[in-house]
Parts: structure tokens; C-alpha cells; sequence
């Protein structure tokens, strides 16, 4: 099982989102600090700026949502209807879907910023 952490502006609202729009389920939850989710054999970590994860590094970094493009990938069988549906439920893309020798992907993007691909094989 891969276990990856994204740091979140807000537990409740990523654990929200993760639930309702990509399928995860909530395993536990411990208050405004932290969420463990799992989807497949995927866990996810999110972990909010109350957690030990967001303390500063020795070099004055604080720990925060990236927004970046790291991201993990979750397969899904029918990207173009995961794709209606989560717009419909207002979930943010950065693109469209690029097809590539019969695989498609497309990124979405989480109320923190964090990047999720969703993926379809060929």
C-alpha cells in the first residue's frame, strides 16, 4: 500500500472533498490536526496546520499545501464521466484532457491547491 501525506489549509473541508468527489473513505480522523483516508490500496494523509507535519524546519520552512505538480494518480475507468461529474460538483481542473496513444489524464485540483491526476489506461 502507497501512504502519501498533502498538507491542507482545512482537515474537514480536504476530508470533504476526498469523500464526496474522488471516492475515498474516511478510516480516522483526529480533530483539526489530521485525516487518514484510503482509496484501493492508496492511503492518504492529510494533514492540516495543527499537525506535527506542518511544524517549521530548522531552516525556517513551514509546511503547506504545495499546489505544485507533485501529485498522485488515481485510474479511473471512464475519465470524460468522472470528469462531467466533478465539474458539475465545481471541482477545479488546471487543464483539459490530453490523450495520448489511447491514455487520457487530466489534473483536478483540491480546495488546498494540492494537484490529484485522474487517469484513464488504454
Amino acid at each position: 500500500m502507497a501512504r502519501v501525506r498533502y498538507m491542507v489549509n482545512d482537515v474537514d473541508e480536504a476530508v470533504r472533498f476526498y469523500v464526496s468527489r474522488l471516492g475515498f473513505e474516511l478510516i480516522e480522523q483526529y480533530g483539526p490536526a489530521i485525516a487518514i483516508l484510503i482509496r484501493g490500496d492508496l492511503e492518504l494523509l492529510v494533514a492540516g496546520p495543527k499537525t506535527s507535519a506542518a511544524r517549521p524546519m530548522s531552516d525556517g520552512a513551514t509546511p503547506g499545501p504545495g499546489g505544485g505538480w507533485s501529485r498522485f494518480i488515481l485510474e479511473v475507468d471512464d475519465l470524460e464521466s468522472w470528469v462531467t461529474e466533478l465539474k458539475e460538483k465545481g471541482v477545479a481542473f488546471r487543464n483539459d484532457i490530453v490523450e495520448q496513444g489511447g491514455r487520457k489524464q487530466i489534473l483536478c485540483v483540491d480546495p488546498s491547491g494540492n494537484v490529484v491526476e485522474l487517469f484513464q489506461p488504454e
